[in-house]
């Protein structure tokens, strides 16, 4: 039996699709000019040591057993890790607080968000200079009316960067958590009154919880935006702190020569952080949705 003729609007219809699937041509080729092929070359870069020329992991064993580079890592999760944790608890507050407000509040409120959230980099550090560095208007201040923590404080140091990063951490968390804030119904406010819940068992035993997705999702977001933070912390202390993606850049940017070995292994190891990070979120994100689910 003949199968049928194709129909003119079968006909319209396949050449759409063959239209649509030739529209994703660029996007394509784009990702994989920027995206694949760095990283592939990245990978072997980091695979074929320096000294010896052969494919090992000979550049991670270095990277492992360098003082240098094994507190670069420490110190890069550390201050990732920090800022994040207390950018979300600031972001939730705050998130809270334009939840609560009118519509005219929380429109200003993230309008300011909008603007403090692109305000970060070199701007940001130097801000940071003119007002917390040796010679800034807060510490001289601090100075003059013996203020300790303003006094003694010293910008360029883990101290410091913590505190410029949990600056740019909170407007991005805030604009995160606003969308989830905005799901929360109004039914589990009037049937907690109903139950007699107290204030801290609606947040902490209805409201939390069924956020708590958004909240690790953020989180998440936060430590991955931290660690590989680089134009902030080297318009700060350039490479006298060691951090994973100054690491990164002093190898391919070296005043010397450029080791390009190294500086790969440097930077699978970031890649495999992040990885990592995004694969126990999702891991816990799952587990969170599952059991609200449950509930």
């Amino acid at each position: 039996m003949a199968a049928p003729a194709p129909t003119p609007a079968s006909r319209r219809l396949k050449t759409r699709r063959w239209m649509g699937y030739a529209a994703l041509v660029p996007f394509l080729l784009v990702v994989l000019a920027y995206e694949f092929l760095p990283l592939a070359q990245l990978l072997i870069d980091s695979l074929v040591g320096k000294e010896s020329g052969t494919v090992g992991v000979e550049n991670f064993t270095k990277i492992f057993t360098t003082p240098l580079y094994q507190q670069s890592i420490v110190n890069s999760v550390w201050i990732s890790l920090l800022s994040a944790v207390v950018g979300i608890v600031v972001a939730f507050l705050a998130a809270r607080f334009a939840y609560e407000s009118s519509a005219r509040v929380r429109n200003a409120f993230t309008l300011v968000l909008n603007m403090m959230s692109n305000f970060s980099g070199v701007p940001l550090a130097f801000a940071f200079m003119v007002l917390m560095g040796n010679s800034g208007v807060l510490t001289i201040l601090g100075q003059r009316f013996g203020i300790p923590f303003l006094a003694d404080f010293d910008l360029y140091s883990s101290q410091g960067l913590t505190v410029l990063y949990v600056y740019f951490q909170i407007p991005l968390a805030t604009l995160l958590l606003l969308p989830a804030f905005a799901g929360i119904r109004k039914e589990w406010r009037e049937a907690a009154t109903i139950l007699k819940a107290t204030t801290f068992d609606y947040w902490f035993k209805i409201v939390i919880p069924n956020l708590m997705p958004s909240i690790l999702g953020t989180l998440s977001v936060l430590f991955s935006n931290a660690l590989a933070a680089y134009a902030t912390a080297y318009a700060l202390v350039m490479n006298n702190f060691a951090l994973l993606p100054l690491q990164i850049t002093s190898k391919f940017k070296g005043d010397v020569q450029v080791d390009a070995a190294t500086g790969s292994a440097l930077a699978v190891v970031l890649i495999v952080l992040m990885v990592v990070c995004t694969l126990v979120n999702n891991y816990f994100t799952k587990r969170a949705a599952k059991g609200r689910e449950i509930v």
